[in-house]
């Protein structure tokens, strides 16, 4: 292949992309390999990709691309999720703008419109993920609401009400008055607010007397059916058993007497409202309180709101507190700060509202899923999850699984006189009927169920559906497939979807649905704010791609990004990605532009070279092993970045690139080649469009190879030259320091004089690298000389030496290495260190100490020297 002089992205990309797909080398089909599974966390139908999507699809496809090289028979499974309330929304956000309502729709007619959505926008993210290099099984593609997801869905809704785990009743829910809908508790967020607390006059019946209530919704007073004292507090015992006036509206409600109300908040005087929060709900049902519901489901207030009936909560809140200042009902108000619940999807504030819901019992399902956390079945990275993902599950509450939407997998119960059957078709939920109900009816007498199911109770089952393993649990895929291996999502749904996903698999597979959770953190801004829509900071993942190149984004993406910490994202970084593939890219054609002697024999300095090289290769793939199995991918990538970038190009290169127009001989030539091949498949999860460039440029490929099927595997690392090798670097950077120090030319041959121990076996790459003439043993320390140290070794450069100079640097080292003894001193005269610190660290402290001494020594003597000069 004929190499452009510089690297295009784009022609690379969309050329390899289109061969990988034309070869299906992304398909997968059970065999004997062992598999390596990974199930995409299924973006919203409606969704763009963004930041977040670019950083856990990268992850996955980094963890996929390297299985499949290392021999497993990887299969990644991509999808889209239906997402009930985002797609609700637009879809009459887009019938509004056409002047359509909702209301104005038959169901049918409205879910006409969601599928027309769903498949003009459905496929979008898909394609952009391809544009990232995301190598899926794109023939497995699954959508929640396609025929055997829903499927699925309706079976285990079916199974779990006839386990008796399933049920319906009237309970206080989370209500979104945007959406219109119930959500589930995990729906909810909660923000801190600076808002008031109003303390209202409630009237007591029959005397000219107030009690007094703090409250920060005065606006719920209308549905107050009580008002609750502590039967322990002294200062409201004089309202034991009398009744009070609801401020305005004139109702009498009754004292009530319940050792939940916190003698120390506010008056110690609590207003009841049953249907608008939990807590009252629950002090409702203890007295059998009538509950009084004031709020239509749009969040404004219905005719139980009296003469605010019709206006929104946040209207009426405004202007009841000017109704009761007016008459005299309002005590005072004061500045409160308080947690407010707001809705995860629409971020308005919730409701707390009674509505008739399902729900599903989650104590005993959670009970296994909770323990293969705990006991490492399931692995969290980072491990520090596992405490939130605890206090979730010891403490769960039953799911409200039903949503007040249209778009959705519909609820498969049918009602008649009463009576509801569950059941997978209204066929079957009438033979139930006929056996219950006396009397002769049709089955179009029998009504569904109007609620959709939560949209995660359709991705809770993902792992298993996705192979079909709810409707045909013994199928070939579920058997070789499942469990799957690794999961990478984001700590904020580790309750909506990690935690209800082994709940799940533990019910249907009776194991765990995948063995490793990676968490990714937040996409930040360089200011630290989360990347957003709203901000305007979250910048177009494909403008990047395009700008930078695939690669060039994923590399800057994982360059700051360790597990379960959020990513400080700045554009710099995909440049430094970009110029990265440039350096790759020059590499290779410096390789491939040299000059081949086919007989010759192989320099000593190459000899020594390839013998190091070898040596840091087979560390480096160990190194990459080991930080793989613990998902450290972030440092996986600097040891790749460094390996290519420092060993490989700054040192290998430069010690066998022959002297201007002569060639290499072609055992080094060809060596050269294999590493080069070797560092392009390490480098292939990470960057896969440049590795499988160069990869097929190396040499004559078959149609249908690809690095991505190339063996990911090296013989392990034995020998001492990569440690040796450090101390040449020392060298070498010592001598290029004083010549720049002293002005001396880069190319001006220098003569190296040495007083201590010396490796003379790398003395030739030196000589080649530092243009070193003659390199000599000397017992005294010469004069006219400048030096430097490594270890407790001498090096001496003949220079005219500038006294004055050469005095400053030399107390400066000297200030650094007593300050460097002192703090070994610190740990070694700490008899706590000594005696609990392991043999080795004890004893390398001992080493740093002894090789500090000498070097101080080293340079007192010099400086005296210089002093004594004359």
């Amino acid at each position: 292949m004929e190499l452009a002089s510089k690297y295009d992205p784009q022609a690379v990309e969309n050329k390899w992309y289109k061969y990988w797909l034309a070869h299906r080398l992304f398909s997968s089909k059970p065999d004997g390999r062992e598999p390596f599974t990974i199930v995409i966390p299924p973006p919203n139908v409606t969704g763009v990709l963004h930041m977040g999507h670019m950083l856990n699809n990268t992850i996955q496809d980094i963890l996929v691309r390297r299985a499949r090289m290392k021999g497993r028979n990887a299969c990644w499974v991509p999808g889209t999720d239906h997402a009930s309330i985002a797609t609700e929304a637009k879809v009459v956000a887009k019938l509004a703008a056409e002047g359509v309502k909702k209301t104005d729709l038959t169901r049918e007619q409205f879910l006409d419109h969601a599928w027309e959505w769903t498949h003009k926008h459905g496929g979008i993210i898909l394609e952009q993920l391809k544009k990232l290099g995301a190598s899926c099984d794109w023939d497995r593609t699954c959508f929640t609401m396609d025929e055997p997801r829903s499927a699925s869905v309706i079976k285990v809704f079916n199974d779990l009400y006839n386990k008796g785990l399933i049920y319906r009743g009237v309970r206080m829910v989370n209500w979104d008055p945007a959406a219109k809908t119930a959500l589930s508790d995990e729906e909810v967020n909660y923000k801190e607010q600076q808002g008031k607390l109003y303390y209202l006059r409630y009237n007591v019946s029959g005397e000219a007397s107030y009690a007094v209530v703090a409250t920060t919704r005065p606006e719920t007073i209308m549905g107050d059916t009580a008002m609750c004292i502590n039967p322990d507090d002294p200062k409201t015992a004089w309202l034991k058993g009398k009744r009070v006036i609801v401020p305005l509206i004139d109702r009498e409600i009754p004292v009530i007497e319940d050792e939940y109300v916190d003698m120390e908040f506010g008056t110690g005087c609590l207003k009841v409202t049953p249907a608008h929060d939990v807590n009252d709900y629950m002090l409702g049902e203890k007295y059998n309180l009538p509950s009084i519901d004031i709020f239509n489901d749009d969040g404004t207030l219905n005719d139980n709101g009296a003469m605010y009936a019709g206006m929104d909560r946040f209207e009426v809140r405004e202007k009841i507190v000017a109704d009761l200042q007016a008459a005299d009902l309002l005590d005072k108000v004061e500045d409160y700060t308080n947690k407010v619940g707001y809705s995860e999807r629409t971020d308005v504030p919730i409701e707390p509202k009674l509505s008739m819901q399902w729900f599903l019992k989650m104590e005993d399902l959670a009970k296994p899923a909770l323990d293969a956390v705990m006991n490492d079945t399931v692995r969290f990275y980072p491990a520090k999850f596992k405490n939130t993902y605890r206090h979730w599950m010891e403490n769960v509450k039953d799911w409200c699984i039903s949503r007040q939407l249209w778009w959705g997998h519909r609820i498969p119960a049918w009602y008649m006189e009463g009576r509801v059957f569950v059941a997978e078709t209204r066929e079957e939920a009438y033979k139930q009927a006929l056996s219950s109900i006396d009397g002769q009816f049709s089955i179009d007498d029998l009504r569904r169920d109007e609620d959709c199911l939560d949209t995660w109770f359709s991705s809770w089952l993902w792992p298993v559906s996705v192979f079909d393993g709810i409707n045909n649990p013994d199928n070939e895929d579920i058997k070789y497939y499942y469990p799957t291996n690794d999961l990478v999502t984001a700590p904020e749904i580790i309750f909506f979807w990690v935690a209800r996903m082994i709940i799940s698999g533990y019910e249907y597979r009776q194991e765990a649905c995948f063995r490793n959770v990676y968490f990714t953190g937040i996409v930040r801004d360089k200011l630290g704010r989360k990347m957003s829509k709203s901000l305007g900071n979250s910048p177009d993942p494909i403008e990047l791609m395009n700008k930078y190149g695939a690669d060039g984004v994923r590399m800057g993406m994982l360059l700051t990004s360790p597990a379960g910490n959020d990513l400080p994202f700045d554009e710099s970084l995909c440049e430094q990605g970009r110029n990265f593939n440039n350096k790759i890219w020059n590499a290779f054609r410096l390789v491939k532009g040299l000059q081949v002697a086919e007989t010759g024999n192989l320099k000593s300095t190459n000899a020594i070279a390839i013998a190091w090289f070898d040596e840091v290769l087979q560390k480096a793939v160990a190194e990459q092993d080991d930080l793989f199995s613990k998902y450290r991918i972030s440092e996986a990538l600097m040891g790749v970045y460094k390996l290519f970038w420092d060993e490989f190009s700054a040192w290998y290169l430069e010690i066998i690139k022959p002297p201007y127009e002569q060639p290499v001989d072609k055992a080094t030539y060809d060596k050269t080649l294999e590493y080069f091949e070797e560092l392009l498949k390490l480098l292939h999860p990470f960057m896969p469009f440049i590795t499988e460039e160069l990869w097929q440029a190396l040499k004559e490929r078959k149609d249908g190879e690809s690095i991505m099927t190339a063996s990911l595997n090296y013989a392990s690392a034995s020998g001492s030259l990569a440690d040796d090798f450090e101390v040449v670097k020392e060298i070498i950077a010592g001598v290029r320091t004083i010549r720049t120090q002293n002005s001396i030319a880069q190319k001006d041959v220098v003569n190296l004089f040495i007083i201590g121990e010396h490796n003379a076996e790398f003395d030739d790459i030196i000589r080649k690298l530092c243009y070193i003439g003659e390199i000599s043993r000397l017992s005294e320390k010469p004069s006219d000389t400048a030096s430097f140290l490594v270890r407790t070794t001498e090096y001496h450069i003949p220079v005219e030496i500038n006294v004055e100079h050469e005095l400053k640097r030399l107390d400066k080292e000297l200030k650094y290495q007593e300050g460097f003894l002192r703090s070994v001193l610190g740990k070694l005269n700490n008899e706590k260190f000594v005696a609990n610190a392991q043999p080795e660290v004890v004893a390398n402290e001992r080493q740093k100490q002894a090789d500090a001494e000498s070097k101080i020594r080293t340079l007192q003597e010099r400086i005296e020297q210089l002093k004594n000069k004359p």
